[in-house]
């Protein structure tokens, strides 16, 4: 690491907060580097008084429960970089984020394989109606019977999104023996002995379990709705841990009671509580061979330490490199080192003339340019100078002062 003489940012003053109980191990990789103002909170916080907390930021880590609206980021004055320490960005007005010119990264691998599991597991306990004979042993009934109770070998799972966690739930469930078929918007690569079909209507008719691994789009509300639950085999379970607003609860609520559907597994909602404790309600609470869990797909141990580890890292490199790589706003540079130069940031609107502006303000002033890199999305430029070192603190004034420009950080 080329060492830190000159900053725009010393360590000391750059204010880091991450919310809703995130991984020990993001804040402890920042104490280690020498940060010093880093803040942890065990939850997220109102509208109100988010706005007041962020105000000096740099750097900020969230989970899903914080919402950080357009009115939110243009409070946080200072705020450099956004950590969302979970595998979507639903929570982040990202429109908002890239005219900022605020870095948005995410952790979409991180938890892939916990998910994958539960799934499986949840599979098992459906298909041998294990919540009814639970709920019945602990009520001292003693159901012992085999009817209705099945293997998962020789079965046929349907997967709706063939993604990080559909692919990875592909090879799993063959594994056990289970006949695997997909179906995705977009072209994808079977992985094993998986087929691929062309419409969702295949997948649903032929399935015995059907699993949705979906991003949460205008297209995929309610995308099983009473047209498409039609098409489910009678008798067949359907598990759904993607996002809470694709299924019509209400109408698988009225299948399960009719048994044209055996059994669910649903593990996000329209609606869910803020906090533990807090009251929830389903239209599926009560009804036989259902799991119901409170949004902990990817909630284990491992996964909130591997996300910790992922989110962080592009956190800290991003603050001490400028690499933007997996950033969803800013666009994505991986950058070397430059010894003996001092590296300045530069992001801007995306219009014609600013890089020439760039270099001929620099060269105007004889700045001379050690290293450049651009790189651009439909909104934004990034623009990131490896300048000579005597010159840098007279550049970064000069590079404030392009017309278009966001927002201007002497790196080191």
């Amino acid at each position: 690491m080329v060492e830190k003489n000159l900053t725009s940012f010393p360590k000391e003053k750059i204010n880091i907060l991450f919310l809703e109980n995130i991984s020990p191990v993001a804040p402890k990789k920042f104490l280690q580097a020498g940060y010093t103002s880093v803040k942890t909170l065990p939850s997220s916080l109102p509208p109100d008084e988010l706005k007041k907390e962020i105000k000096n930021v740099h750097l900020l880590g969230i989970r899903s429960k914080t919402q950080l609206t357009s009115e939110i980021l243009h409070a946080a004055e200072k705020l450099q970089a956004i950590g969302c320490f979970c595998i979507g960005t639903n929570q982040v007005d990202l429109k908002t984020a890239t005219e900022e010119g605020i870095c948005v990264f995410n952790a979409p691998y991180s938890n892939t394989r916990s998910v994958a599991e539960l799934v499986i597991a949840s599979s098992i306990m459906l298909i041998r109606r294990i919540p009814d004979k639970n709920k019945a042993a602990h009520e001292g009934i003693w159901l012992k019977e085999s009817h209705g109770s099945h293997e998962l070998r020789g079965k046929t799972l349907g997967i709706i999104g063939y993604g990080n966690i559909g692919s990875q739930l592909s090879v799993l469930a063959e594994s056990l023996g289970m006949r695997v078929i997909f179906y995705d918007v977009e072209t994808k690569m079977p992985l094993g002995n998986a087929i691929g079909k062309k419409t969702m209507k295949e997948v649903l008719s032929e399935a015995d379990i059907v699993t949705l691994h979906v991003p949460g789009l205008p297209s995929t509300k309610n995308l099983v709705n009473k047209n498409n639950f039609k098409f489910f085999k009678k008798g067949s379970i359907l598990i759904n841990y993607s996002r809470g607003n694709v299924v019509d609860l209400n109408t698988l609520s009225t299948l399960l009671k009719e048994k044209q559907i055996s059994g669910a597994a649903v593990d996000v909602y329209p609606e869910e509580p803020e906090k533990n404790g807090s009251h929830f309600s389903s239209p599926l609470q009560g009804l036989s061979n259902v799991i119901l869990t409170p949004h902990i797909g990817g909630s284990t141990e491992e996964a909130q330490v591997h996300i910790g580890e992922n989110v962080s890292q592009k956190l800290f490199d991003y603050l001490e490199m400028g690499i933007t790589t997996g950033s969803h706003t800013v666009p994505a540079l991986n950058l070397p080192l430059h010894p003996g130069a001092h590296r300045i940031l530069h992001i801007h609107h995306n219009v014609p003339g600013v890089l020439s502006a760039i270099n001929s303000t620099l060269s105007q002033h004889q700045i001379n340019i050690s290293g450049q890199y651009l790189k651009t999305n439909e909104k934004i430029g990034y623009v990131v100078l490896d300048l000579d070192k005597k010159l840098s603190r007279n550049a970064l004034q000069l590079l404030k002062e392009v017309p278009n420009t966001i927002r201007v950080r002497l790196l080191y």
